[in-house]
């Protein structure tokens, strides 16, 4: 099922599984299902609502309460998307804007599809395919937003961890240059992430998997990924500084695709590079040799290690373990 509509999220929290859950403030529930009531979406009439926007509009805007959204069929990501088609500025064209906390999601893809080439050639009667530009799937700004089974589809600035902490498990993302972005604390767990490229445009030789934004040696942004793959068409740079104090870690990751062998770009920050904190921890894979890295790559203890622990960046006070 395709829901080919962009719908935004302001005062709501919500929690999709191919199904959506949520509230604006904390959540009463704790633990066990936790939800007030159910809210089901089915295009061909046969829920509540046949629109996503419409059953996250019937939610009161004040709810603290989570309240779930199920979209039919609700499987997997793979049989329910959410897709939209067209770009405009960054931050008015996400396909999914969440500002609220407390949002959780399960099974469901958030797709931006208008750099995909089948659609560029279908649209331009398949004479020329104009250079890619941003188009974000998924904007998340909401502090404790998780996302479990997930699918982030782009090419360009495909997930854009804004602000707040965040949750990825066992989710799939795809996309060609700084796909993963933004200002967040973001933690991907068993992620897999696929880097397109020449395969849907020349002008992508290699990839750009991060651009991390942090801000100062204070700021608590950052993306750490734990276990999960990396896979796809072209060679990737792991990240580029999209801040002056940008923070990048991959821990226990499978680099199943050969990576640029310096790893890291100063990009926008050049000079800056002793500040930025970017490190591989104990990961295998064909590209995984780090004996040509940049220098400024860290070397991290066991205890600044502890520092980027699911429980310690993201978690501090537990809130994951309270999701319904």
């Amino acid at each position: 099922m395709q829901y080919k509509a962009r719908f935004i999220l302001m005062l709501l929290t919500l929690s999709l599984g191919s199904s959506v859950v949520g509230a604006d403030d904390d959540c009463t529930g704790n633990g066990g299902s936790g939800i007030a009531y159910t809210i089901v979406v089915d295009k061909n009439g046969g829920g509540n609502f046949t629109s996503v926007q419409s059953a996250i509009e019937s939610i009161p805007s004040e709810n603290n309460q989570w309240i779930k959204v199920h979209i039919n069929p609700g499987q997997d990501r793979k049989v329910t998307t959410i897709s939209f088609n067209q770009h405009d500025k960054t931050d008015t064209s996400a396909t999914f804007t969440s500002f609220a906390s407390n949002l959780f999601a399960r099974g469901i893809t958030f797709q931006n599809s208008f750099n995909h080439p089948l659609w560029l050639k279908l649209a331009l009667g398949y004479i020329r395919i104009p250079g890619v530009v941003p188009a974000v799937a998924a904007r998340v700004l909401g502090d404790k937003s998780a996302f479990f089974e997930c699918g982030f589809m782009g090419v360009q600035d495909t997930l854009w961890a804004a602000l707040g902490r965040h949750y990825f498990s066992k989710c799939y993302i795809e996309g060609a240059t700084d796909f993963i972005f933004g200002y967040g604390q973001s933690f991907y767990e068993d992620c897999s992430i696929n880097v397109t490229g020449c395969d849907l445009s020349p002008e992508f030789q290699y990839g750009y998997i991060t651009a991390q934004g942090r801000q100062s040696s204070d700021d608590p942004g950052g993306f750490v990924f734990k276990g999960g793959e990396v896979f796809g068409a072209v060679r990737p740079y792991l990240g580029r500084a999209w801040g002056p104090y940008s923070r990048v870690i991959f821990q226990e990751t499978n680099f199943n695709s050969d990576v640029i062998p310096a790893g890291w770009d100063a990009w926008l920050f050049p000079g800056k590079e002793e500040n930025f904190m970017y490190a591989e921890v104990d990961c295998t894979g064909p590209g995984s040799d780090t004996s040509k890295r940049v220098s400024w790559e860290k070397k991290l203890s066991a205890d600044q290690l502890e520092q980027f622990s699911l429980s310690s960046f993201v978690d501090q006070d537990g809130w994951i373990s309270r999701l319904p």
